[in-house]
Formats: C-alpha cells, sequence, structure tokens
C-alpha cells in the first residue's frame, strides 16, 4: 500500500502535480511512512528523473519548474516531519542574485533542484550586496555558495563577493558555484569560483560532487 503511495508521488512530481505531490505525502504520512523513505523513494528520486529528462531534451525549463513546484509542495507538507525525526539535509546551500541584477526565475529553479536532492537551501532573493552574502555565510555556516547572474552588467558583482569572502576570512569554508545566461566556465576560473553551472540540473548535481570534495 505504502508502495503504491510513494509511486503516486513520484509521478505527481514528474507530472507536475502540486496537489497530488502534497496529498500524496499526507497520505503516506498517515499510512506511517518514514519520512526520509517518502522523501528519498517518492520526492528524490523524481527530481533525479526530472534531471535526467531535462539534460536529454524530452523536457524543458517550464516543465522542470512545474515539477519542481510539485516537489517543494509535497516538501512543505513533509518538512516538519523530518525536522521532529532528525533527518538532516546532506548539506546546506545560500543562493542569491548578485546585486544590480533582479532576475530569480534561474536562481528559483536552481533552489527547488537542489532541495530535490536532500539539500536545506536558503535564498537571500535578488539584487543582494556582498555585504549580504557575507553576512549570511557567517551566520548559516554552508558549505556551498551559490551566485547568479543574468545580465553581463552584473557580473563582476560576483567577483567582488569572493573578494569580500577573503577578506573577510570566509572564502576557505564554502565552495562557490556561480551560474546565469552570460556566466562561462573561463569566467567562473577568472573570479576564483569552484564551479560554472549551465543549469539548474546540473547545478544540483554539481553541489552534490562538491560536498564530496
Amino acid at each position: 500500500m505504502l508502495d503504491d503511495v510513494l509511486d503516486k508521488i513520484y509521478e505527481s512530481i514528474l507530472d507536475g502535480d502540486a496537489p497530488g505531490a502534497s496529498e500524496g505525502v499526507q497520505e503516506a504520512l498517515d499510512l506511517g511512512g518514514d519520512p526520509s523513505v517518502i522523501l528519498n523513494q517518492g520526492m528524490i528520486e523524481a527530481m533525479g528523473e526530472v534531471g535526467a529528462l531535462y539534460e536529454a531534451q524530452e523536457i524543458f525549463v517550464p516543465e522542470m519548474l512545474i515539477a519542481a513546484r510539485a516537489m517543494k509542495a509535497g516538501l512543505t507538507i513533509l518538512r516538519p516531519k523530518l525536522v521532529e525525526g532528525g533527518v538532516e539535509p546532506i548539506g546546506k546551500v545560500i543562493l542569491g542574485t548578485v546585486q544590480g541584477d533582479l532576475h530569480d526565475i534561474g536562481k528559483n529553479l536552481v533552489g527547488m533542484m537542489m532541495e530535490g536532492k536532500g539539500f536545506e537551501v536558503i535564498d537571500l532573493g535578488t539584487d543582494v550586496p556582498h555585504a549580504k552574502f557575507v553576512e549570511a555565510i557567517r551566520e548559516h555556516q554552508p558549505e556551498i555558495l551559490g551566485m547568479s547572474a543574468l545580465l553581463t552588467t552584473t557580473m563582476t558583482s560576483m567577483k567582488t563577493v569572493i573578494e569580500a569572502l577573503k577578506e573577510a576570512g570566509l572564502r576557505e569554508q564554502v565552495k562557490v558555484m556561480i551560474g546565469g545566461a552570460p556566466v562561462t566556465g573561463a569566467f567562473a576560473e577568472s573570479v576564483g569560483a569552484d564551479r560554472f553551472s549551465p543549469d539548474a540540473s546540473a547545478a544540483a548535481n554539481d553541489a552534490l560532487a562538491l560536498m564530496q570534495m
């Protein structure tokens, strides 16, 4: 019976059915399902399939965004039970769009894909000044910082943040990932970032890889 409900959660996320995902999670909990099993078998596996379909170009950003929102709806029901059960996230990520840039769709999708991998995500929003990134890292002690920029004119803010982390003595404590339409691997290397991720699916996988370094 529980396996059937886990399948329902999985399919609801693949279909982008947020109410179905929420109902499935609640049903699984009512049946006495272990929150960590619901998370891993019902949700994380589904988001892994979504990422694979995106990389195979069988689905595109709108479909991935809808699936991620369905996952997030289910996670809203599940998260308090995970906390009660002492289930720890695999890591902590701080995300933000750099100062001067108000674009957030890509960043939001990265956040949802990372949550789908089991990360705790702290989203600082858009137009984030370097001092706010530094303050958040000092407060939350994340393993990973992810920065986004959609404008060539705001890309330089990424370097400003990395330099500010060095000045604050925090650079060695966090892996820095960057992304956005104008960002390249060469740019990431030039500003001292640890990883450039071309899209949300890659970013989630890159975050997992960085946790193992």
